[in-house]
């Protein structure tokens, strides 16, 4: 007979786009739920298809002899026969050695002893997407295990207040990931429907967040249909992005801005800019946050031009922290120091130390019907003396964009000496796109079906780089970069899209 066992440390089940539902818990070992109640509306995935001529699997499923679960059940088997022999000590109740994981655990059923390891430790784990991940985990576990009705409710709520907390009211979550909010919709996208069929109540804040989340991940879609890269984004594809939006009820335009996860969107004819415009929420939530305020990637069409290098997602943990760099994303660098500090302590973490503190954003449509934003950062006051203001502009059709970088002093004034170290603007460019120099102030930016935008600057001389791109599906690979130093306080740069 077919057998199965569900895995805490990879709860498969199916979901949607053929994708499956992986919630990856940083926990030693394989922690194993049983038995499991079969989802009716949602099949049994490929890797569990009976062979033919096979029994069908039984409402109840069970680990086969050779797994953990088996050897497992063999110990709870003992400790069952144990309380037997002596049910005054088992009826005694006595848990003022459990704790609160001890009565979290007892959520789940006393036999799951996994589950109460899962629940004992979630709260200890790292803030942010870990946690929920495991918050979800343990919703899941709850339904397909034979939990009491109290256990669901229980795991439920603890779901519902890890939701509050990590996602935010426009949408975007706190780690200020584009990649974390479609990676949770495919967790919680199944587990939402698993509620449904499995004719438990739904988590009262589970649904209105999987609508929140909707707008947050549409602002952070290119007109190519890729998913931006900020603060820890890595590859993903476009495919994905297409399977999550398909369950989007809440369709509409994408949001000018989101004010809380600290982005700005411009946007006119098929061509789309996003800006960075926010900082850390805090310091527990920058492990992964990138020092690239006021970065910004450009997209028309079905292509990506300029964009920030992005976190790899295969590499070691020297390029992670390379990728973080000021100097791996569009925007102005001094003296190859990033705007934001990064510990180097393995007790405290890769977290960001210090950083923009105050970022002043301003949002103008001009008569015209043109768009302009302009911002600024204090990243380099303690160490420069300077801030860093830029200023984006783009035409109702979204053919010419008139950007402007300048540094001022802490009062707002123009700075009269630039700081003793070098100052360079660069704009990374997509590794499909063919650079092609028309002369020392003009580049031309060619994409693979012939779209192309024209890169000038009025005075100075632009710079082709070698670069890398981190954030390549197929891995880390080659790219270029236009690099402009600063002559004066200010430099000025245009681009013109030709069809």
């Amino acid at each position: 007979m077919a057998t199965a066992a569900l895995l805490i440390s990879d709860i498969t089940l199916p979901c949607i786009s053929g994708r499956t539902l992986a919630c990856k818990m940083a926990c030693k070992g394989p922690l194993v739920i049983g038995p499991i109640k079969p989802v009716r509306a949602i099949p049994i995935s490929a890797s569990q298809n009976l062979s033919a001529g096979a029994r069908p699997i039984s409402s109840t499923l069970r680990p086969s002899a050779n797994s953990p679960a088996c050897s497992l059940d063999r110990r709870k088997a003992r400790v069952r026969a144990g309380q037997s022999r002596r049910p005054a000590a088992a009826s005694g109740g006595n848990s003022s050695g459990a704790g609160a994981g001890g009565r979290a655990g007892a959520a789940l059923g006393h036999d799951d002893l996994s589950a109460r390891h899962l629940q004992r430790r979630a709260d200890s784990m790292p803030e942010g997407l870990p946690r929920l991940k495991a918050r979800i985990a343990i919703a899941m576990a709850s339904i397909a295990a034979e939990a009491r009705p109290a256990a669901v409710r229980r795991a439920g709520r603890l779901l519902d207040r890890e939701l509050e907390r990590q996602v935010l009211a426009d949408g975007s979550h706190v780690s200020r990931n584009p990649q974390a909010s479609v990676d949770l919709l495919f967790d919680l996208l199944p587990l939402r429907q698993s509620y449904i069929n499995l004719g438990h109540e739904v988590p009262a804040k589970l649904i209105p967040v999987i609508d929140r989340m909707y707008p947050a991940v549409r602002f952070f879609r290119h007109s190519s249909g890729d998913l931006a890269l900020f603060n820890g984004a890595s590859s993903s594809l476009a495919t994905d992005l297409m399977s999550v939006l398909r369950y989007d009820e809440t369709a509409g335009q994408p949001f000018k801005a989101l004010p809380h996860g600290g982005y700005h969107r411009l946007s006119g004819g098929d061509t789309t800019i996003l800006v960075d415009t926010g900082k850390p929420l805090s310091a527990r939530l920058s492990s992964t946050a990138h020092a690239g305020c006021l970065s910004f990637e450009l997209s028309s069409g079905r292509n990506r031009f300029l964009i920030n290098s992005g976190s790899p997602r295969f590499a070691g943990e020297r390029l992670r922290q390379l990728a973080r760099a000021t100097a791996a994303h569009s925007t102005v660098c001094i003296g190859d120091v990033s705007s934001a500090r990064i510990a180097q302590s393995s007790r405290l973490g890769k977290i960001m130390l210090s950083g923009p503190s105050k970022i002043e954003v301003e949002r103008q449509t001009g008569p015209d019907g043109s768009d302009r934003l302009s911002a600024r950062h204090d990243g380099y006051v303690k160490r420069f003396g300077v801030l860093h203001e830029r200023e984006i502009r783009i035409n109702e059709q979204g053919t010419k964009i008139a950007g402007r970088d300048r540094l001022l002093l802490p009062d707002g004034l123009p700075t009269p000496n630039l700081p003793g170290a070098e100052v360079i603007a660069r704009f990374h460019v997509h590794p499909t796109i063919t650079v092609e120099r028309s002369d020392d102030r003009k580049i031309r930016l060619v994409a693979p079906d012939g779209e192309s935008w024209s890169f000038s600057i009025p005075v100075g001389e632009i710079a082709i780089g070698e670069d890398v791109f981190f954030a390549d599906v197929s891995g880390i690979r080659p790219s270029q970069q236009l690099e402009i130093v600063f002559e004066g306080p200010e430099i000025r740069w245009f681009l013109a899209h030709h069809a």
